[in-house]
């Protein structure tokens, strides 16, 4: 998944030679990543980078069985008949996608929000996020790595990337 600051704005921290230095607020925000696998048991955080605008990072949704859920009756709604006959519900068991961010976006908006005032941080106007997020359903061990490795190599690549400010 990918997050990005409302207006791109920098507040996580500086890129110093190609490395991300990270300031309050992106300790935070590193801190509420980890957090998520006690409020959702059944992902497990993987490789992830904080930017100065941006939050890129990969989670597993581990302990449940992907399969679509058995169970439906007939005539429900996103049912489909296999070849034995009985109905699976089109869902996945789990927590959604967007429930986990949902929860880490409110969670880092408030304790960046009391740190505006208690502790002087960069306001920023409106919303700490934008409305949206970016994600990707990984589907194989090469692909995993190759998002691994782009995370990895994303302060690198600051210069030329989208979510930089000064490039635009």
């Amino acid at each position: 998944m990918t997050i990005v600051t409302q207006n791109r704005e920098c507040l996580f921290g500086d890129l110093v030679d190609g490395e991300m230095v990270l300031n309050d607020a992106g300790t935070m925000i590193e801190k509420w990543y980890f957090e998520l696998e006690n409020k959702f048991p059944d992902i497990q955080c993987d490789e992830y980078v904080i930017m100065p605008n941006h939050f890129h990072a990969v989670i597993h949704n581990v302990g449940v069985d992907l399969r679509v859920c058995p169970m439906k009756k007939l005539g429900e709604h996103n049912s489909v008949e296999h070849h034995s006959g009985k109905h699976h519900s089109g869902k996945h068991a789990g927590s959604p996608l967007r429930k986990i961010v949902q929860w880490f976006k409110t969670m880092t908006t408030n304790e960046y929000i009391r740190m505006v005032k208690q502790n002087e941080w960069q306001p920023f106007n409106g919303k700490l996020w934008q409305r949206n997020y970016w994600e990707h359903v990984i589907r194989d061990e090469n692909e995993l790595n190759h998002i691994r490795e782009y995370i990895l190599n994303n302060q690198l690549q600051w210069e030329l990337d989208d979510e930089n400010p000064k490039r635009l």
